[in-house]
């Protein structure tokens, strides 16, 4: 073969290559992109739904539906939404179904049904005379008025449960009306009662999963807002560790029941087939079964006389042969009426001290990602957007730090904050790091005030504390015991001695470093 059809041949391969790369190949994997598209199965799921979701997914992968799943809680299940597209979700009430703005949902159904009730330490519970008696809400409510009783719940502000253990107590309260109106919230009596209930907090969550752990760590604590699966789920661990367990109250009155209900996003018709397919999973015996053991009831009303008694457990209160009457939820106004009361009036009011690092690493970025942060948490049109404002009543303290404490700073009130952000702009970083006298003092600082306030530390920091030590804080802490210190970590920070304050504190540590506001969004739901 002479060289001139060589070269006429190699040119025709590379002519073939060429217009298979650039025609046929983006054909096929388009038609390749698509066919995994269509087989993928997107959930935004509220994290209480993690339990069975393994299940979920593998029956997906036997029916050739890749199911991907994210999880949010309710509330902020639906800013979720407004940015990001999914085929369907699986929350815990149904009320925020129709909260949804812009997001059009179909064929949901209740998956399982979930009331959230408060768990007591059962001798602390027959001590108050709730054991074997018919318990209202008055009687929870009058235990707590009288210091015989505290409790710790989720963020009524940024979680289902606690939002719609709230709206039960709001309801019973006000009698349990038919509808809950506009006018019903501004009874004065109503609020002082709901007031009093709110006094007896002593820690909140800002998720579920947290809760768990939080109560579990801690032996001080003697009762918890929950969900019943939740309570379960205590209570086996109470009784592994041959600890007390708790005593679930059911108020005759009312009780918040989440439906778990399983909705179709209406955005994609091809997708609907996959949703049917999971859906119908979800509600067979086979799946109903399945959540039966991890403490979901899967029957309607409260009653069944065959449901196991080594989950749902008579001696820890739990009764599946009596009816439970169901919360009547009120309006999308009417509920954020409440909780615009709630924020400013009925929330018990909190003692709070930012530990701000100001060493000579956060110069630059870091410096305006920390003022921007605070300028953003402390002023109240900003916060309120978010359901984060401060209260009148909170107390605020500020202490910038390096290898030393600044001078303390304090607000006036929770919402007389331009004079503290002024002077939070005005401080220049510099020197070295040291996270563990800020802590100390910050304790000392939210710890003199009474017990009328629940107590937090926020720590934030970019950097590795270089002076100091953690031995001293762990000595100190032993006079503040139950104030948290939650720490957001930014820049450089070690996880490794943020962690052990947060071990130390019954805590956790947030990571701002993707974004700062974001972390703070989430640590204020858990003070």
């Amino acid at each position: 073969m002479n060289n001139v059809s060589k070269k006429r041949k190699i040119f025709i391969v590379l002519c073939v290559v060429v217009f298979f790369v650039v025609f046929i190949l983006p054909i096929i994997k388009n038609d390749f992109d698509k066919i995994i598209y269509d087989k993928t199965f997107s959930i935004l799921s509220n994290p209480d739904n993690k339990v069975y979701m393994d299940e979920l997914v593998k029956y997906g992968r036997q029916n050739n539906i890749n199911v991907e799943v994210s999880y949010a809680d309710d509330l902020e299940a639906m800013d979720v939404l407004k940015e990001e597209e999914y085929d369907a979700l699986w929350m815990s009430n149904s009320i925020w179904l129709y909260m949804l703005d812009g997001v059009k949902v179909i064929n949901s159904k209740s998956i399982s049904v979930n009331p959230v009730v408060m768990g007591i330490k059962k001798s602390k519970a027959e001590t108050l005379g709730f054991v074997n008696n018919n318990i209202y809400n008055k009687d929870i409510m009058n235990a707590i008025k009288d210091g015989k009783l505290k409790y710790v719940m989720t963020s009524v502000t940024k979680t289902n449960t606690g939002l719609t253990a709230y709206l039960g107590f709001l309801n019973s309260l006000a009698g349990s009306p038919e509808i809950l109106s506009m006018e019903m919230l501004d009874n004065e009596d109503l609020k002082n009662n709901l007031k009093s209930l709110f006094s007896g907090v002593e820690r909140v969550s800002g998720s579920d999963t947290f809760l768990e752990d939080m109560f579990l760590s801690s032996d001080s604590y003697e009762a918890v807002i929950a969900s019943e699966s939740s309570l379960i789920n205590i209570n086996k661990k109470l009784v592994s560790n041959n600890k007390e367990p708790l005593y679930l109250l059911y108020p005759v009155d009312g009780v918040a029941i989440n439906d778990s209900p399983f909705a179709y996003i209406d955005h994609d018709q091809n997708k609907l087939e996959q949703f049917n397919k999971l859906q119908s999973y979800l509600l067979s015996n086979e799946s109903q079964k399945k959540l039966q053991e991890f403490g979901k009831r899967t029957w309607y009303g409260g009653i069944n006389l065959k449901a196991n008694k080594d989950i749902f457990n008579p001696s820890w209160g739990i009764n599946t042969s009596k009816y439970l009457i169901p919360l009547k939820y009120p309006s999308k106004d009417v509920m954020n009426k409440a909780l615009a009361i709630y924020i400013d009036e009925l929330r018990k009011p909190s003692s709070v001290a930012f530990c701000l690092d100001y060493s000579g690493s956060m110069y630059g970025s870091g410096e305006t990602e920390l003022k921007n942060a605070m300028k953003y948490i402390l002023n109240k049109d900003e916060a309120s957007k978010d359901l984060l404002q401060f209260s009148e009543n909170d107390l605020i303290t500020v202490i910038p730090f390096n290898s030393h404490n600044y001078e303390i700073l304090k607000s006036k009130s929770g919402t007389d904050t331009v004079d503290l952000i002024h002077t939070i702009e005005g401080i220049t970083p510099g020197g070295g790091t040291n996270i563990y006298d800020c802590a100390i003092e910050a304790l000392n600082q939210v710890d003199s005030v009474t017990n009328d306030y629940t107590k937090t530390v926020i720590l934030m920091t970019d950097g590795e504390s270089n002076t100091g030590s953690y031995q001293t804080l762990a000595k100190e802490y032993k006079s503040h015991k139950n104030i948290p210190i939650y720490s957001i970590m930014f820049g450089n920070s070690n996880d490794e001695q943020l962690n052990e304050i947060a071990r130390l504190t019954n805590a956790k540590v947030f990571d701002g470093k993707t974004s700062l506001i974001r972390a703070f969004k989430e640590v204020r739901s858990y003070n």
